[in-house]
């Protein structure tokens, strides 16, 4: 299948009959994506991270991982704890008229201990204006996962210095085509560490995190039709939970993790239903003249956005989750498409095209309907909020080829994940989970 028709294929269940294109390619297994960041927070914290005492005898340091994080957010300012000596590793080695004397607000200090086969990670933050400790945690980490403790005393860091929820140790999932191949991959949000999923010569798409983080829903053509898959990143089996006759697309699941709602054509026309995640009978629930595709459920399960062009154009509109009445959500512009519901639900984001014929993504409020364009790419899609809805992942192009970007939900903040070959698309950020 050609790049051109596979592209025509993916929007066409996606966003059905919307008329955008999409999708995919490939590279090696174990590349990492590298990011590029654009902008900054408003207020970025000062903070410097001293490497942690005998971490340059380990196969993976942490504190290049932590400040890696960190500065991705755009919220933190890097200080250089180059030449500081004694260099502290304790609370009580700190000097602290030196560290504000280099306009940090926080410091960051630790050790690693051979313990075993594994180490004893500990790390400590500082206040460096009251010269006080603000959080401290230990760590028994295996060398498989150094990298994952450091991201999560990344987010340690910064919940307590931001108060929100730090999302460095989730994971995100995207598709992947080099040649012929197709690879469904989930990484760590940073891009780092890819595992393929399944891997098919035939194209998959939309993939969707159950609220655990243990499963992915996806579409794949390996049956030379689109079926929608369950499968299971703990085991790797999977089943074929919608294969109705026709088209079977755009998985999204409930916030409890038992259902699905999905696109079918089996009455007819595109329309959206609900299905147990393991499969079974399809309700229906509504009944349109137009095509009703790409649902997302609300975080408390009693409203779907999804796409439809009922109205004569692709526009976004919410309905109860048991079905009834939709509400129409965008009047701006005749094409917006692509809902996915912020973490608190007070907000959504979607792709929206502008005068200019671009594609990009905006985000709007449920209570104010203001609507904020964040990007400004030429064909941006598959937008999803990171876990703590401060960050949004989607899929752009950059010279023909598909890259992963993100931007923070106030425009602010920009990263652009590159590959060193193929296209990448279909993102979507995992949830918060115990790892």
């Amino acid at each position: 299948m050609t790049a051109t028709l596979y592209r025509t294929l993916n929007r066409y269940l996606a966003i059905a009959f919307f008329a955008m294109a999409a999708l995919c390619a490939g590279r090696p297994a174990q590349a990492a994506l590298t990011i590029e960041i654009v902008g900054a927070g408003a207020n970025q914290i000062p903070i410097a991270i001293v490497p942690f005492r005998a971490e340059e005898g380990i196969p993976q340091p942490l504190t290049q991982v932590i400040a890696a994080d960190l500065t991705r957010s755009g919220l933190f300012k890097m200080v250089d704890p180059g030449g500081v000596t004694p260099v502290p590793y304790e609370p009580e080695q700190v000097n602290y008229p030196t560290w504000k004397a280099r306009g940090a607000d926080a410091l960051v200090i630790g050790t690693v201990t051979p313990n075993g086969a594994n180490y004893e990670v500990r790390f400590r933050l500082m206040d460096v204006a009251k010269g006080t400790q603000l959080a401290g945690f230990m760590y028994n980490a295996t060398t498989s996962n150094l990298r994952l403790t450091a991201h999560k005393i990344a987010d340690a860091i910064y919940e307590k210095l931001t108060g929100d929820k730090g999302v460095f140790a989730t994971r995100i999932t995207y598709v992947v085509k080099r040649g012929s191949r197709y690879e469904l991959q989930v990484a760590d949000a940073d891009g780092y560490g890819p595992q393929t999923i399944l891997a098919s010569n035939e194209p998959i798409i939309s993939p969707s995190w159950s609220p655990d983080g243990t499963r992915l829903a996806y579409v794949s053509f390996e049956r030379r039709k689109p079926i929608v898959y369950v499968q299971s990143l703990t085991t790797g089996t999977r089943r074929a939970v919608a294969n109705f006759t026709g088209s079977n697309s755009a998985p999204a699941w409930s916030p409890d993790g038992r259902r699905l709602a999905v696109t079918l054509t089996k009455d007819g026309g595109s329309q959206l239903y609900v299905i147990g995640a393991e499969g079974g009978n399809a309700q229906r629930l509504a009944s349109s003249v137009g095509i009703d595709t790409e649902p997302n459920w609300s975080p408390d399960g009693q409203w779907i956005l999804f796409t439809s062009d009922r109205g004569g154009s692709p526009q976004i509109y919410r309905m109860p989750a048991g079905g009834g009445q939709a509400q129409r959500m965008t009047f701006e512009g005749n094409y917006n498409v692509s809902p996915r519901h912020s973490p608190d639900g007070k907000s959504f984001t979607f792709v929206q095209r502008n005068g200019g014929g671009r594609f990009n993504v905006a985000v709007q409020d449920f209570a104010s309907r203001q609507v904020q364009l964040l990007t400004d790419g030429g064909i941006d899609e598959s937008p999803s909020f990171a876990p703590n809805g401060r960050m949004i992942l989607y899929a752009s192009e950059v010279r023909g080829r598909g890259i992963l970007a993100a931007v923070s939900s106030d425009g602010r903040v920009k990263q652009r994940f590159t590959e060193t070959s193929g296209d990448v698309r279909e993102p979507a950020w995992g949830p918060l989970t115990n790892r």
